[in-house]
């Protein structure tokens, strides 16, 4: 089980979560969502913010870890596209430490947890400077001209990987 789960806003005035449908979600069910530990810094930036995150799997090639993680199997990749550097620099993004107990992994996404029944949350800790928190924590942030570019090619890779509202891409 993670260590701590998270649900991460830009909005420190929650003091409740209400379970709630969400139709861009592959559920219908009304939910409340949290992130684990590790995959929790997918979510270091705007809520809107169109980000891909990858990082080296047991199944990635040698070659894919040279190309897309300049030969260090350890690196952990997240990239921006340019136009949205301004609102990463700005925004104001708040983590939401959640009460382990009530939440139940989620069968279909590996590191993302669902509860039933509103949640309080345990905490709130302001994440600060979004930019030195990706720095601090090892991981090169990539600013890149064409995000879609970049994400067709390590959609296509060997590489483990994410993708977080690149629908707003366009």
């Amino acid at each position: 089980m993670s260590a701590a789960l998270w649900h991460f806003s830009e909005d420190d005035s929650i003091r409740r979560f209400e379970p709630r449908a969400n139709e861009e979600h592959d559920s219908d069910e009304a939910l409340v969502w949290a992130i684990d530990d590790a995959h929790a810094p997918a979510y270091w930036f705007p809520r809107e913010c169109p980000r891909g995150t990858w990082w080296a799997g047991e199944e990635t090639s040698d070659a894919d870890v040279e190309r897309f993680l300049l030969g260090d199997r350890t690196l952990r990749v997240h990239a921006l596209q340019a136009g949205w550097l301004d609102a990463l620099r700005s925004a104001r993004v708040y983590a939401y430490r959640m009460p382990l107990e009530r939440f139940e992994p989620y069968p279909r996404a590996y590191g993302y947890w669902i509860a039933r029944e509103p949640v309080q949350p345990l905490d709130i800790v302001p994440l600060g400077d979004l930019l030195l928190r990706h720095a601090n924590a090892g991981i090169e942030l990539r600013v890149v001209r064409d995000l879609a570019r970049v994400w067709t090619l390590v959609a296509a890779s060997t590489l483990a990987f994410s993708g977080i509202r690149l629908r707003n891409l366009g």
